[in-house]
């Protein structure tokens, strides 16, 4: 599965010239809606009439999660267009159901290319972290 994702998220990559999340959902015509969402669900896929709409938590503040956010969710849009998913703060990287799993996994091989892995191959997972923001779990399923 990893291998099938690493292909997909490579695909829209190249056809689209960009590993920008938002710029992907865009250029896919998929709707993104800011809107409050409580303080435990980040974000949102849903297919409603035909169309693929990613809800994001307006309350998010933090640019580098917002980015890693709307990544899993577009994961979703594109792996798991028919299903309706949500993002839980603090949960949503530590399931273990695979359409979740899948969406990390998406969002993971977006965010953190080859050169990235690269620039960071002697620090340590921690390290890592602090340099780019990104969560260990998201790190973690990037280098398994």
């Amino acid at each position: 599965m990893d291998r099938r994702i690493n292909r997909i998220v490579a695909y829209y990559v190249r056809r689209f010239g960009t590993a920008d999340p938002f710029r992907i959902a865009r250029e896919l015509g998929i709707k993104v809606f800011y809107h409050p969402l409580g303080s435990s669900t980040v974000g949102m896929y849903k297919y409603l009439e035909h169309t693929k709409c990613i809800f994001i938590n307006s309350d998010i503040d933090d640019e580098e999660y917002l980015k890693i956010v709307m990544a899993h969710e577009l994961g979703h849009a594109i792996l798991h267009w028919k299903e309706n998913c949500c993002f839980m703060a603090h949960k949503t990287l530590l399931l273990t159901s695979r359409i979740e799993s899948d969406a990390n996994m998406f969002a993971a091989y977006l965010l953190i290319d080859d050169e990235v892995l690269k620039e960071f191959s002697g620090y340590t997972c921690e390290q890592f972290c602090q340099c780019t923001g990104y969560p260990m779990e998201l790190i973690e399923l990037r280098l398994k």
